[in-house]
């Protein structure tokens, strides 16, 4: 039969269904595409905002349309959201028992009735182990599950629960696996990646300095990291191994101490200020990147001015800007002062120039640089990669994708730096 998995969201989404993927194949199944007709279609869901759920909502229609006898699988953050949400799926999985895809689609097809499996992972870190990553040039591994942070607009610890981690030598091997496969590049994903080890006796920074040890491995980059987990030790491990790329992504949210309070965030400006100091005192160079959350209930014109000057001197490299998503569940729901959509859509079409100026300025720097590129993919004889500190590169010619090569960075243009060749590693 032939299979055809979705993905939305983050990149602990991508990383399972790598993982589905792998174990679909092994069973046998024939791995088709989106725009085919296929006997069964995974859908691997996000609801992090109200824009992800209406994604994941229009693509399960749209599967369903395209082939109405089709077995229909939902599974992730949406289905545990949304449990009796009547979707005409035949199967339910929520953040749990997705490495069970096979038997399940077995009892399926035996038994030929629903199967809901909705109910959130208690204790137990559900163990994946991928030995490849089809089509790309960095592989993503999963070391962490869950998170108890309870951000007042966040519904993730909601629907992903406790949070749990993968035993240190599993991700190890899993690594070792990896790049023994050729990918030169390895990133760590989880959703609370920086609180790793919490149920193990262990901690991120212990896992950091056993990962840099392995032989091959060439790049490391973190997906993302709260401002409160880099601690002196993670902070010492950024510090003497060059294998951790230069370039951090640390979720700021608001750039008000009101709003953060507010928000429930673990941190005032002047802590998160001061990380980013230190920060570049050991990678002066460093690229930092962010998410702000713009609208939140309660937030002024005057705290959103705070916000456009605290992103403005905190110097980011870029910004992901979302406008406030009312979720179920948080406690935002329950604050006064909720804005207009037409508002919030402004104020992130206001920060999203600002981050077009930081950016800007940060590649500015690059210009008549020499910087080491992993290549990732050819398009119209260009071709195209990033450099450590996650900058877009593009030369003329064609250069075999997961290759790292020398460039001299000649100009910016259209969001990408433009070089040349000087040599290859």
């Amino acid at each position: 039969m032939k299979v055809c998995v979705y993905t939305l969201g983050c990149k602990v989404n991508t990383y399972e269904s790598e993982y589905i993927l792998l174990k679909l194949t092994e069973a046998g199944y024939e791995i088709g595409e989106v725009d085919e007709i296929c006997d069964i279609y995974i859908i691997n869901t996000c609801t992090v905002t109200n824009t992800a759920d209406i994604k994941s909502r229009k693509i399960i229609k749209r599967f369903r349309r395209l082939n109405p006898k089709a077995c229909l699988v939902a599974l992730g953050c949406f289905v545990e959201d949304h449990p009796d949400e009547d979707l005409d799926i035949d199967i339910y999985i929520g953040n749990k028992d997705k490495s069970k895809i096979v038997e399940l689609l077995d009892q399926y097809f035996v038994n030929k009735e629903p199967i809901r499996r909705v109910g959130l992972a208690k204790d137990k870190f559900e163990d994946m182990f991928i030995t490849d990553f089809k089509n790309r040039c960095r592989a993503f591994v999963k070391i962490q599950d869950g998170c108890e942070n309870f951000c007042s607009y966040c519904v993730i610890p909601y629907v992903r629960g406790k949070c749990r981690s993968k035993e240190l030598k599993t991700v190890i091997k899993e690594i070792e696996t990896l790049v023994s496969k050729g990918f030169k590049e390895i990133v760590l994903t989880g959703i609370h990646t920086g609180n790793y080890g919490v149920d193990l006796n262990t901690n991120f920074a212990t896992l950091l300095r056993e990962i840099v040890k392995i032989k091959g491995l060439e790049r490391l980059r973190i997906s993302s990291i709260e401002i409160r987990e880099l601690t002196p030790e993670v902070l010492d491990v950024i510090k003497n191994n060059k294998v951790i790329v230069n370039h951090l992504h640390v979720p700021l949210q608001a750039g008000s101490d009101k709003i953060l309070n507010l928000m429930n965030r673990k941190y005032d400006l002047a802590y998160f200020e001061n990380k980013l100091e230190e920060i570049r005192t050991i990678r002066p160079d460093i690229s930092l990147t962010t998410d702000i959350i713009v609208g939140f209930p309660g937030e002024t014109d005057q705290d959103f001015r705070e916000t456009i000057e605290t992103a403005k001197k905190f110097r980011f490299s870029k910004i992901h800007v979302f406008p406030y998503s009312e979720r179920k569940k948080t406690k935002a729901m329950e604050l006064d002062g909720h804005l207009d959509n037409s508002i919030k859509k402004a104020r992130a079409r206001e920060l999203l120039l600002v981050s077009k100026e930081l950016e800007l300025c940060y590649a500015k720097k690059f210009l008549n640089q020499n910087l080491e590129v992993l290549f990732e993919e050819i398009k119209d004889g260009i071709s195209i990669g990033h450099a450590s500190n996650y900058l877009k590169v593009k030369v003329k010619g064609e250069i075999k994708p997961n290759t790292i090569c020398l460039v001299k960075v000649k100009t910016y243009l259209n969001d990408s730096l433009i070089g040349e060749i000087i040599c290859q590693r």
